[in-house]
């Protein structure tokens, strides 16, 4: 489906869900302002062509997980394999191929205080036609997770978002950054909240089916999640709304950028001096163009995901916003040529629908 396919209701949808993705029919229909049936039927033709998927997923800090970005060198005719391969595994997301066709990039978690070198270490540079490979540890993220690149669309208003926003979500707006374009939403639509730092408590063997369930489709039937666990629909409802309520629980949103028109997507690793570190973080975690930023271990000590419409944007991107950031000692962007995997589990072709990279 083309990008002008698409209208201002799809993206208004697609906003929506990002902000509660179990919202009922009727809560966003009201909200939209159309039927409850036009609702269920953009739903269900997004869903049903590839173009959006609602997922319900753990933040890694509430598991007890690290989350370390590998890249990986490949022979030129090795990255699209060893990519498809990470992407089986499940303890990967956003598994790409970049723009010289001879690296991947990763996101991997393991569990704190085990043994995370198995893939890291062992296994990645025995397979053939990888030549080398770089594992980085996530330190802080500043933009990501729970936040979404939708939320700083003009998709909805703020009135819609307020009204929209799950309760026990509704905390004071960040200022917003003075290069924020007019009419243009920042993150602070959807600060991370305040939470106790590490996990949340132990995870019962009921919880792992429950957010099986979710991670593959967000807005499984309550029925569907009761013959997962076993448990009553009261018992369902109650753990599904502890879990939100301590953050171990978020619904994300992965659609086609052609929704937005955003056509080119980079990733960017930054040398920053590290007391500046924080700041230059969070001046990125603000740019409109930002889909994620995180601090990292090694000698590039930030990155980004950056989607901008086209080539010339990026260009702009890169001379304008990124070149006022005077605490950037070097430099590296490489396009993504092809996106593997995205941030939920690689469905089976008999368990999806058709889904297109964005």
């Amino acid at each position: 489906m083309e990008s002008d396919a698409y209208d201002d209701l799809d993206r208004a949808l697609v906003h929506a869900l990002q902000l509660d993705g179990r919202a009922p029919f009727s809560r966003l229909a009201e909200v939209l302002g159309v039927s409850d049936q036009t609702v269920a039927r953009r739903y269900t033709r997004l869903r049903t062509t590839g173009a959006l998927r609602v997922l319900g997923l753990t933040d890694p800090a509430a598991v007890g997980d690290v989350v370390w970005m590998v890249r990986v060198r490949c022979l030129p005719d090795a990255a699209l394999p060893v990519a498809e391969a990470l992407a089986r595994r499940t303890d990967t997301s956003w598994v790409h191929v970049l723009s010289d066709g001879t690296e991947v990039a990763a996101s991997t978690r393991v569990a704190s205080g085990q043994d995370s070198d198995a893939l890291l270490l062992r296994k990645l540079p025995q397979t053939p036609r990888v030549v080398g490979v770089s594992a980085h540890c996530v330190l802080h993220e500043y933009f990501g997770g729970e936040q979404s690149l939708v939320n700083k669309s003009d998709a909805l208003t703020a009135e819609q978002i307020a009204r929209l926003r799950p309760p026990g979500q509704d905390r004071p707006k960040r200022d917003q950054p003075k290069d924020q374009p007019k009419g243009r939403q920042s993150n602070g639509d959807q600060p991370k909240r305040d939470r106790p730092k590490g996990p949340r408590g132990p995870m019962s063997a009921g919880d792992r089916k429950l957010l099986d369930v979710l991670a593959r489709d967000g807005r499984a039937p309550l029925a569907q999640l009761v013959a997962a666990t076993g448990w009553s629909q009261s018992t369902v409802r109650r753990r599904l709304a502890n879990l939100r309520a301590d953050g171990t629980l978020y619904f994300d949103v992965d659609y086609s950028h052609r929704l937005f028109s955003q056509g080119v997507t980079t990733a960017i690793w930054l040398s920053v001096r590290p007391s500046e570190l924080a700041a230059t973080g969070q001046t990125l975690a603000n740019h409109p163009e930002v889909a994620f930023a995180c601090a990292t271990t090694g000698t590039k000590n930030l990155l980004a995901t950056v989607v901008c419409a086209d080539v010339p944007a990026l260009y702009t991107y890169l001379t304008t916003r990124i070149a006022e950031l005077t605490s950037v000692r070097d430099i590296e962007t490489s396009p993504i040529l092809r996106r593997v995997k995205g941030p939920g589990p690689l469905l089976t072709p008999s368990s999806r629908a058709p889904w297109r990279a964005s």
